[in-house]
């Protein structure tokens, strides 16, 4: 099948390229910046701006399938979510339906839906809900998370000493690995108007994680508890600054007050494993 990969450079996105082209799909490669990757070949790079509607004209054209992992997930004192995860997608839907596709396929993120103050929930929450009226048929994947984000979280902590969490309720993930997620993306990016809140097989409390890396560093674990209004007041600091942050500031505190865990298991790579990974020389 010919598939249409937008946001294909990202790290889930050069994920699901290698699966779509060791299946044998014939991929368009779409992203803001692309580039060669030594272990994959065969794939046609598109160099593209999403927030342009004119500029996707003939994107689509003959494309089966149409993927997009598109999202703002840095901080930006000129993008909003709005713009990006709603405004960029939307053009990417408009594109493929007037192309003629027929099949999208969406990578969220859990619970999407319940969080309208958070804007970079809400802003994938629209774009699910246009997806769905689109006429299209969809699959929304809704991950809880990805090994490689909570390692990036976790690790400066631990490496400075200290690792500091959210309100003293437990909280869980079963966050999945990324060349997992993707080899289940390709699997089912045809299935039929179906959403998946898609998890690993490991299910770990904040808490518990931190423990680990702390072992898996050689550390004892320092943990310590801040209470959540800390970072309203850190989200309403920044809105004031208007520098881009205060969406982050919001989702982290989301993620790290919300159980985070889904019930489509995927994937044999061991969170547990791969902790032990990052400290291995």
């Amino acid at each position: 099948m010919k598939v249409v990969l937008a946001g294909a450079f990202g790290h889930l996105g050069e994920d699901i390229l290698r699966s779509l082209v060791r299946a044998g799909h014939q991929v368009v490669a779409a992203d803001m910046v692309t580039r060669e990757l030594a272990d994959c070949t065969g794939y046609t790079p598109v160099k593209i701006n999403m927030t342009d509607r004119a500029a996707l004209k003939g994107l689509c054209d003959g494309a089966d399938v149409v993927i997009t992992t598109v999202g703002l997930t840095r901080t930006s004192a000129t993008l909003t979510n709005y713009d990006i995860d709603w405004g960029a997608n939307k053009n990417l839907v408009d594109e493929a339906v007037a192309a003629g596709v027929k099949n999208f396929a969406y990578i969220s993120v859990l619970k999407a839906d319940k969080a309208p103050n958070v804007p970079m929930l809400d802003a994938k929450a629209k774009l699910e809900a246009y997806l769905k009226q689109s006429g299209m048929t969809w699959v929304i994947f809704r991950p809880t998370g990805y090994f490689y984000d909570i390692a990036k979280v976790f690790m400066p902590m631990v490496e400075k000493g200290k690792v500091t969490l959210l309100g003293k309720k437990p909280v869980h993930a079963n966050v999945v690995d990324t060349p997992d997620f993707a080899d289940f993306i390709v699997e089912h990016m045809t299935d039929e108007n179906k959403t998946y809140d898609v998890g690993g097989k490991e299910t770990y409390s904040y808490e518990e994680l931190a423990k680990m890396f702390f072992a898996a560093a050689g550390k004892e674990p320092v943990i310590s508890y801040a209470p959540t209004w800390l970072f309203d007041v850190l989200a309403w600091v920044n809105k004031l600054k208007k520098n881009g942050k205060e969406a982050i500031i919001k989702f982290s505190k989301w993620t790290l007050t919300e159980e985070m865990v889904g019930d489509t298991k995927v994937g044999e790579h061991s969170f547990a494993e791969y902790i032990k990974n990052c400290y291995r020389k």
